[in-house]
């Protein structure tokens, strides 16, 4: 990483005047005035609100750095003051290159132009000339994929195309430093999928990244450093897991009270109640089980012909897709199932080491699971001559038990190699081949429960008949 500074902050400070009532700004405006005219003490009609208060820190070139902190901590009020959208009152931001944002939704838009004119508008106010849009503009679009709608004002869009094209505009502006603001929890999974290779192909191409967001997940996934703000002061900068601690700890510490979420009636539970222990005539033991957790349940997308693929071309996925165990094929699944995640596909050369794998992948691009015939198929390669070849139709079961996964969206990734081990060449591989809703509320932090869960409380508990 380079020791250059592409970004500097020294002492920067915002303070807003809040104004209880419409006419105290008149009276702002006039009454100190005439105060001061005629001698008399000078009154203040408005409070102060700080909502930064010097803070200062510096991002190397290369460098990721995230920025986390509850709401009205001044995370984008930092933002906007380093991109030049927000004069600070005191303190000085110092920038090297070209710098790109993505911050509110739809901010740099004007909803009466249409997303071409937006394209252009845009890509212009980040420094490009008309001949590079044009040049560009095509690949924009490809990018941002809203169809007929980059001809229609953006007033018209939803918020996911919106997030879209001014992703795709960014994304093509080659900017040397990229300011994400929270904008990505607005895209749909495929749209997500997009940008997070995108992001990671611009950290490995050495592009400076400042990653905003509530999500320590993404800040973990993402960012080698973190920068803790707490009401408009840098509480803590240091490597992204201990800011991340720090802000987890921060929101339990504010929450004097919480709310106990009703038991899921549904569940099995078993109670059972033993005599006084040998010894000790005062102590019971009560035992409380469960065998059964609350499932998730999980929404299967159809096959997606159109998503980004690449490879050599000797063989391609024609089909992907999950069967229940009477081989019906289904688009719902339920946590403890037993089902079948397949591939189909077609050889147009030989394979004499053939792997099929898939990924699945959380919504910042982080390989949740991965599997792959190439190690359990070793043996086969090696005294068996297990090989496709031109002309074969392929189909690849992987037969499983449903997990529980966290909610949220995911994306399977299906791809068909050539070579053993590591030692392979690709020749289709086809992102977000299907996306997976997962609904429920079983597991809340990390990635995915554990499988056949069974839960046991033992209570041992001082005998209330005992005198």
């Amino acid at each position: 990483m380079s020791s250059e500074i592409a970004i500097k902050v020294e002492h920067l400070s915002k303070c807003y005047q809040i104004y209880d009532q419409p006419r105290d700004r008149l009276k702002q405006f006039v009454l100190p005035r005439l105060q001061r005219t005629v001698g008399a003490p000078q009154k203040q009609y408005y409070r102060e609100f700080w909502a930064l208060k010097d803070v200062s820190f510096e991002v190397k070139k290369g460098e990721t750095v995230g920025i986390i902190g509850r709401n009205g901590s001044g995370k984008s009020t930092l933002l906007q003051m380093i991109c030049g959208t927000l004069n600070p009152t005191s303190g000085i931001v110092r920038t090297t290159g070209r710098v790109a944002a993505l911050l509110e939704l739809g901010s740099g838009f004007n909803p009466e132009f249409t997303g071409r004119e937006n394209v252009y508008l845009n890509a212009a106010v980040l420094g490009l000339t008309n001949k590079e849009i044009d040049e560009r503009f095509d690949q924009i679009a490809t990018f941002a994929d809203i169809g007929d709608f980059i001809e229609q004002p953006v007033k018209t869009y939803s918020s996911g195309m919106m997030v879209r094209l001014a992703f795709a505009v960014i994304a093509h502006v080659d900017a040397d430093i990229l300011v994400v603001d929270e904008a990505l929890a607005v895209g749909d999974a495929f749209f997500t999928q997009k940008c997070m290779r995108f992001i990671e192909s611009y950290q490995m191409s050495g592009g400076t990244l400042l990653f905003v967001s509530h999500d320590t997940a993404a800040l973990l996934r993402l960012c080698q450093r973190g920068i803790l703000l707490q009401e408009g002061n840098l509480r803590e900068e240091d490597t992204s897991e201990k800011v991340c601690k720090m802000y987890v700890e921060q929101l339990y510490a504010s929450r004097s009270t919480s709310k106990s979420r009703k038991p899921n009636t549904s569940l099995a539970l078993n109670r059972s109640s033993s005599a006084p222990q040998p010894g000790n005539a005062n102590l019971s033991t009560i035992e409380f089980e469960v065998s059964l957790q609350a499932p998730n349940t999980i929404h299967v997308s159809p096959f997606n012909t159109a998503s980004a693929a690449f490879g050599l071309g000797g063989a391609k996925i024609v089909d992907s897709g999950f069967f229940d165990e009477f081989g019906a094929r289904v688009s719902e699944l339920t946590t403890g199932q037993r089902v079948t995640f397949f591939i189909a596909l077609k050889c147009f050369t030989g394979f004499k080491f053939p792997a099929v794998g898939l990924i699945i992948k959380d919504r910042l691009g982080q390989a949740v699971f991965t599997e792959s015939t190439t190690w359990a198929y070793q043996e086969y390669y090696a005294q068996k001559g297990l090989e496709f070849f031109s002309g074969d139709k392929v189909v690849v079961n992987f037969e499983h038990v449903v997990p529980a996964l966290m909610e949220g969206e995911y994306a399977v990734t299906a791809a068909v190699a050539e070579g053993y081990g590591h030692d392979h060449v690709q020749h289709h591989m086809i992102h977000e081949a299907l996306t997976l809703k997962v609904t429920g509320l079983r597991v809340c932090h990390g990635l995915a429960g554990l499988d056949g869960l069974r839960t046991r409380i033992r209570i041992e508990r001082e005998r209330k008949d005992v005198f």
